[in-house]
């Protein structure tokens, strides 16, 4: 059942905490992964093998897909995937910032039943599974219920606001950045702001476990496109992703697509 499967997350976060906080600030091997992909740490893969060993067997008929490591080659075949993220924000991570997250969630032919994201510097978990609310260390939460963009707080990165990208006329918000594409999420699924937007590709590692939380506490979760994240693809990437609460949402939609 998928609150069975979301206890099995939040313990396995919960655990995996104190791992990354042993490394935070406390100047961890650091390497490129090459290519656009950004940086690694010592502390990701440290993460990432906690969780391996935690949750496969406790769930062995499951598929395995992570940011750090080989995927399962048999994971496009499996009913249920994990989809783990060791350390999103691994560039605040280094900097020795809070806003770096633990992201976990399994998926269901293609849609996310549970998902759990973890700030352990910040003492923040947020998880949700699809037959339930979204919770903050188990308070539930709510997306805002904006709809005026002039009035819209955003959590973009600054890129996203060029003119080529908004046909129907770059909107007129308040922007704010955080680092974790899983914390931004999980703020908009706090009420904390109001949408969040990045129209790059992205993996579905970055957004998997907190894009059902988002939506359990309302928001609106698409890609660019306004289509609905299908997740465990063979080339794990979407067309970028936006949240935002469904009216506030359309009209973002509306703007970014208009002819």
């Amino acid at each position: 059942m998928p609150e069975h499967d979301l206890w099995l997350l939040v313990e396995a976060l919960r655990s995996a905490g104190p791992i990354a906080l042993r490394h935070w600030k406390n100047s961890p091997r650091t390497w490129d992964k090459g290519g656009d992909a950004g940086p690694v740490t010592e502390a990701d893969i440290a993460v990432n093998d906690h969780l391996l060993a935690r949750l496969r067997p406790a769930r062995p008929a499951y598929g395995w897909l992570s940011e750090e490591g080989p995927a399962d080659s048999r994971r496009e075949e499996a009913d249920r995937v994990f989809i783990i993220d060791p350390i999103d924000g691994t560039r605040a991570f280094i900097a020795g910032e809070e806003s770096f997250a633990i992201s976990a969630g399994i998926s269901e032919a293609g849609r996310m039943i549970a998902g759990a994201v973890y700030l352990p510097a910040m003492n923040r978990l947020y998880a949700a599974h699809r037959d339930g609310i979204a919770t903050l260390n188990d308070t539930p939460l709510r997306a805002s219920g904006a709809w005026d963009i002039s009035n819209a707080t955003m959590l973009t990165s600054a890129p996203n606001l060029r003119p080529e990208y908004w046909p129907g006329g770059i909107p007129d918000l308040r922007r704010s950045f955080r680092p974790s594409l899983a914390y931004r999420l999980c703020l908009v699924a706090e009420g904390q702001f109001d949408a969040m937007l990045s129209f790059r590709p992205t993996w579905e590692w970055d957004i998997a476990a907190a894009s059902l939380i988002a939506e359990r506490a309302g928001a609106r979760v698409t890609n660019r496109h306004n289509e609905t994240h299908r997740f465990n693809a063979a080339h794990p990437q979407s067309d970028g992703v936006l949240a935002a609460p469904p009216f506030l949402h359309g009209a973002l939609i509306a703007r970014a697509t208009r002819a």
